[in-house]
């Protein structure tokens, strides 16, 4: 199983939910725990897996979410809903160019583009980067419980830019997801977000789970009584007055984690449309002003975080290695539009 951004190694990603599971509990059924009825009636189910599951929301009793030591009653309806729909499928290579930084016999650097899903799911069939990796490799390894995804030990979203690590052999996927589990992995992004924070940086711990108003969507929770936790460490790089140019690294690595915390402090991501980020959020409501925010969206149309750099020790040499990713042109564009916006009007 591929963690989840530090559990499923998973980050920013759109989030769906689709019913794969449903049972309606017999009239006799003794009451038990929820987490232990589903361990017990599930192929491949630990109790682990399944706690987790219901933690994340993906375990409703009767169309409602529920918690591990709700006992379950005669006539209840369970259902777990994934991320992705039941599909068996079959990867098909597809000849995409990839702009690769870094290859050997173990390891692939990958500089993903903006707008590339990285592996197949609901509405991303094709066209994505496991499509691409398939052409150019006959035969990636798989984490176990993740088929469907060779090579991948961790992803970012389909419009943040940056590095990523693919493994080429089974040893080196084990020894990767090992870092990656151990927060020994060095992860660096860099984002533009909405106005100036107080302090030059800061840490952000707040567990960070699944809005119940909107699943699509990750919500903080501060006091720790829901979700998992997540901490993001950040610093100024920046301050253009309206927006601030600001370095995230990452500790843990949930779902939308710098996009949800950075919103949680007041500072959303740039252009972000899941998190308010695509609407003026600091300055005026002048004209000129509006139409300069418009073009800027026009030119990043979508949410201005970029994955820097990536550092880890070799699954094979045991060689510390760190790669970087320069700025994409449409983040580097819109900076240069804002220093050059704040100096004009200085």
């Amino acid at each position: 199983m591929i963690e989840d951004n530090e559990g499923e190694f998973f980050e920013d990603e759109e989030i769906s939910r689709f019913e794969h599971q449903r049972i309606l509990v017999d009239q006799g059924q003794a009451a038990v725990r929820i987490d232990r009825f589903l361990t017990d009636r599930l192929a491949h189910a630990t109790r682990n897996r399944v706690q987790n599951a219901i933690d994340e929301g993906s375990v409703q009793i009767n169309g409602e979410p529920t918690k591990a030591n709700y006992k379950i009653k005669p006539g209840d309806v369970i259902t777990v809903m994934m991320e992705e729909p039941k599909r068996d499928f079959e990867v098909l290579p597809e000849e995409i160019s990839l702009d690769i930084l870094y290859e050997d016999d173990s390891l692939l650097i990958v500089n993903k583009e903006a707008g590339m899903v990285v592996h197949p799911a609901h509405g991303n069939w094709s066209g994505t980067l496991v499509n691409a990796l398939a052409h150019h490799f006959k035969q990636l390894p798989e984490l176990p419980g993740n088929s469907g995804r060779p090579g991948l030990v961790h992803r970012i979203d389909k419009d943040t830019s940056g590095v990523l690590v693919i493994a080429k052999s089974e040893k080196a996927m084990t020894h990767l997801a090992r870092q990656f589990f151990d927060h020994s992995i060095e992860r660096t992004y860099v984002a533009l977000v909405w106005g100036e924070p107080k302090e030059d940086q800061g840490t952000i711990d707040a567990h960070i789970g699944r809005s119940a108003k909107n699943r699509k969507i990750m919500d903080v929770f501060p006091d720790g009584s829901q979700g998992k936790n997540a901490v993001t460490h950040w610093k100024v790089l920046r301050r253009l007055r309206y927006v601030s140019l600001v370095q995230c690294n990452l500790e843990t690595g949930r779902t939308h984690q710098i996009r949800a915390h950075m919103k949680h402090i007041g500072h959303p991501l740039f252009n972000d449309a899941v998190y308010g980020g695509d609407i003026i959020r600091k300055g005026t409501q002048f004209a000129k002003y509006k139409a300069f925010i418009k073009n800027c969206f026009e030119l990043l149309p979508r949410q201005a975080l970029h994955a820097q750099s990536l550092g880890f020790i070799h699954p094979v040499t045991k060689e510390p290695l760190h790669f970087e990713s320069p700025l994409p042109s449409d983040m580097a564009e819109v900076l240069y539009k804002w220093e050059n916006y704040v100096t004009y009007t200085d």
